[in-house]
């Protein structure tokens, strides 16, 4: 059935081919993963339900703590994709808005959604569609479609950032957010804002540089000049994010080894309603003193299993840069990088 990875999330769908002979009508029994909110998924007087049959052209039946949907594959699997988007939002809240309802309607009758890697529909500066290259990649991008929530570790060269800013940006293009955030925490190389010479923005522009570079290679830059003075495009550091509620926002936190736990947690819980967050980081590369652990290993170890959160590790086959990259990167796991090895055992501990 092609109704996208949404019919796979969770693991709470089920479904069998009504008419095998015409190939193209089905029937799909979804269970509710919450079935003491099932009046907010229903709807006053089944009004939800009765807006989904209405516009995918199906049988919608809601019974006890299950919804069967027949009809044609294609509609069926719209019709579960809002579904699923509107079992997700009740994760995180006890009601859904009219308008709520409409956007994913919405979005699921225009079939924009992206389902798979393949969809990214963005292209390099230089011409030719952003790809993922490898199959770490490619599950990296899955990971970041099939979640409000991607943390992606991995060495340098191997597209973490580049490729988190390739989806924000077509998820953009695609009218499916209405913002992109991109965050790093300014604390590298031993190096303070406070040591640098300049105000606030030429203190912060080399910590956020590498994220500017991502973009250009997507999106003109004088567009990138009009989203910022909008607001449609934000490049900040990661202490600016306090106080913060992000929502229809793709927010992406770079260098994420160098935040402490704390601040993981402040910028974690920042996240709004129709959101993504994508992490990324580098564990071998973890700039805070020796006796503060990382953030990112902390979230990523009490984080683990809950559903509806993304981990993918990217490795050294996954380095997609200039060929040398890799070799150097093998050269320092042959002859034992010190620093970064220490400093990886000592935060897994």
């Amino acid at each position: 059935m092609p109704a996208g990875p949404s019919l796979k999330a969770g693991g709470y769908l089920s479904g069998r081919q009504v008419n095998p002979g015409a190939g193209i009508v089905v029937q799909l029994n979804i269970t509710l993963e919450q079935p003491e909110k099932k009046l907010a998924l229903f709807g006053s007087a089944d009004r939800n339900l009765r807006l989904i049959r209405d516009t995918f052209g199906i049988q919608v039946i809601g019974r006890d703590d299950e919804i069967r949907l027949l009809g044609e594959r294609e509609q069926v699997g719209k019709a579960a994709a809002v579904l699923d988007q509107l079992q997700r939002a009740l994760r995180r809240q006890d009601w859904l808005s009219v308008e709520e309802v409409g956007k994913a309607i919405g979005r699921a009758a225009d079939d924009g959604r992206l389902r798979s890697a393949d969809e990214l529909d963005v292209f390099h500066a230089k011409g030719g569609p952003i790809r993922p290259k490898t199959a770490g990649q490619r599950k990296y991008i899955d990971a970041i479609l099939h979640h409000d929530l991607t943390f992606c570790i991995g060495p340098a060269g191997t597209g973490k950032t580049y490729l988190a800013v390739a989806a924000s940006a077509s998820f953009l293009k695609q009218g499916q957010t209405k913002r992109i955030v991109l965050v790093r925490p300014a604390v590298e190389a031993g190096e303070r804002l406070g040591f640098l010479p300049g105000d606030m923005q030429a203190k912060v522009n080399p910590y956020l540089r590498p994220l500017f570079d991502a973009l250009h290679d997507m999106i003109d830059i004088e567009q990138v000049k009009r989203f910022m003075v909008n607001d449609v495009i934000e490049v900040i550091p990661l202490a600016f994010m306090r106080g913060r509620t992000l929502n229809d926002s793709i927010i992406i936190l770079d260098e994420a080894q160098n935040t402490t736990a704390s601040q993981m947690l402040m910028f974690l819980t920042r996240l709004g309603h129709d959101s993504k967050m994508i992490v990324t980081g580098d564990t071998t590369q973890i700039d805070l003193p020796n006796d503060v652990r990382s953030g990112l290993i902390d979230a990523m170890e009490k984080l683990s299993g809950i559903r509806g959160i993304g981990m993918v590790e990217l490795e050294q086959a996954d380095i997609v840069r200039h060929a040398l990259v890799q070799n150097i990167v093998d050269a320092y796991e042959r002859n034992g990088d010190e620093p970064a090895a220490k400093r990886r055992r000592k935060d897994r501990e």
